[in-house]
């Protein structure tokens, strides 16, 4: 049965600023959650945002309030063991909330594998690989400040698929700035770019055209999301694949997008997605329409990048790699034993549940309040 579940703001800087077009990344709340059973089994989820309201519906504060005040009592009593009855309890009585769903089935499937003494990729259909691929995020702005870190990770061998925050600058300078970085790094490494919806398609037409000129190799999101037919038309013009990200926000639209030919890649946030199960749907559906797949990220801190490592074990096709770095943009770790990135993979843990321990102390010495 599920005795309580509780819900932290944790408030952890970043170790430098994180640019997008739509906020700034100084300081990350990670939103954890922690259900607690009648047998004694805790799990643990996350629900972290990014920049308050300015990227998406849910802020930390809002996810909070919404699993304190309206979810946790319609689970509170409930059978642990049965996550999905669970949440198709939250579902049916909940709107929206795909932050908050995501955090609560994270924990529920966190408890029951840890019951059953295996990992959470075993919930999913299980794992067919170990280890993922890993992209760093190049977001300061500067040109040079960008490239050093680039030599710095190639040299740590940590990435060598690298991302550019783009659109807060006129696409000419963007385009310079991102082709210079190109050019510094050769042809060894991946380069793309975000736009996270700051151009016109118009802007984006020029854009991606010099981008794929100058062998960048792919575009995520360059215009609002609300112009899904506008996606459909840059993804039918140009050879670079554009990747839907922010359109994308569960199965429904992953089946509206496939229908239409609307992306060349699916970014898969488990967040975005509404939880675990429904992200391996978003998958399921990008598989069977040939369309490719990319692990996304919320910048969350430890507890859900496992859990988006457990889910993006099991995906059949991970052409585009995953941007599971998050915890490596923080400062504070909250693991008795961080995640482990090695020879620019993320290794995927094999312990039961997520496969991690939290520390109890770094939570209470960051938790809010």
């Amino acid at each position: 049965m599920i005795n309580s579940i509780e819900t932290l703001l944790l408030d952890v800087p970043a170790i430098r600023p994180h640019r997008l077009s739509v906020a700034t990344v100084n300081v990350q709340t990670l939103v954890l959650v922690r259900v607690l059973c009648d047998d004694g089994i805790e799990g643990w989820g996350e629900a972290t945002t990014i920049g308050g309201l300015s990227y998406g519906e849910e802020s930390p504060e809002s996810v909070k309030v919404n699993i304190d005040t309206y979810m946790a009592p319609l689970l509170i009593g409930m059978e642990a063991s049965q996550v999905a009855p669970a949440m198709a309890r939250l579902r049916k009585s909940i709107q929206g909330n795909r932050f908050a769903k995501c955090a609560l089935e994270t924990a529920l499937l966190d408890a029951q594998a840890r019951r059953l003494n295996i990992p959470l990729s075993e919930l999913l259909g299980g794992r067919v690989r170990d280890a993922l691929p890993v992209a760093w995020t190049l977001a300061s702005g500067d040109t040079q400040k960008d490239i050093a870190e680039a030599e710095k990770m190639l040299e740590l061998r940590r990435h060598r698929i690298f991302k550019l925050k783009i659109g807060l600058r006129a696409v000419e300078a963007d385009v310079a700035h991102v082709l210079a970085i190109k050019r510094a790094l050769g042809d060894e490494v991946s380069v793309r770019v975000d736009v996270n919806q700051a151009w016109s398609e118009l802007e984006a037409e020029r854009g991606i055209a010099a981008l794929e000129a100058g062998g960048i190799d792919l575009i995520e999101q360059p215009i609002r999301a609300e112009n899904r037919a506008g996606l459909a038309r840059l993804a039918r013009r140009f050879t670079v694949p554009i990747m839907a990200d922010e359109v994308l926000k569960g199965p429904l639209d992953a089946f509206e997008l496939a229908t239409h030919a609307g992306a060349d890649v699916f970014s898969v946030k488990i967040s975005q997605s509404g939880g675990l199960t429904q992200a391996r749907q978003v998958a399921d559906i990008a598989t069977l329409a040939g369309v490719g797949l990319y692990g996304g990220t919320m910048l969350e801190g430890a507890i859900g990048t496992a859990a988006s490592a457990q889910v993006f074990a099991t995906f059949s096709d991970l052409s585009q790699g995953t941007e599971l770095f998050g915890p490596l943009l923080l400062t504070e770790d909250i693991l008795t034993e961080p995640l482990v990135y090695r020879d620019f993979m993320l290794q995927v843990p094999t312990g039961p549940g997520l496969g991690i321990e939290i520390d109890r102390d770094k939570v209470a010495a960051l938790r809010r309040g």
